[in-house]
């Protein structure tokens, strides 16, 4: 079986912000490998393994807007907070 690396938030200077950018890039490629028209994704990584949720949120949505064209994506909250920080980073 080969390695799993976790992905942990640990600090911000382990290059946790391109491994989540390519978590979202490896999805969507994958998605459209598979001739899917949509893909929801949850908030990767901001809760046990503690990614900040805003930084996260802009991650996330950064890399959507740039590799997503062609599919509808879906963002789920967590709870009403991971939700508020959604919609600000949607807003700017």
């Amino acid at each position: 079986m080969p390695e799993q690396s976790i992905f942990v938030w640990q600090g911000g200077g382990q290059g946790e912000d391109e491994l989540l950018a390519a978590c979202y890039r490896n999805s969507l490629n994958l998605a459209r490998e598979h001739g899917l028209e949509s893909i929801a994704f949850p908030a990767i990584s901001t809760g046990i393994f503690g990614f900040p949720a805003d930084r996260a949120a802009r991650i996330a949505l950064e890399t959507i807007r740039a590799q997503g064209q062609g599919l509808a994506v879906t963002l789920v909250a967590f709870d009403a907070a991971s939700a508020r920080i959604l919609s600000e980073e949607l807003d700017e």
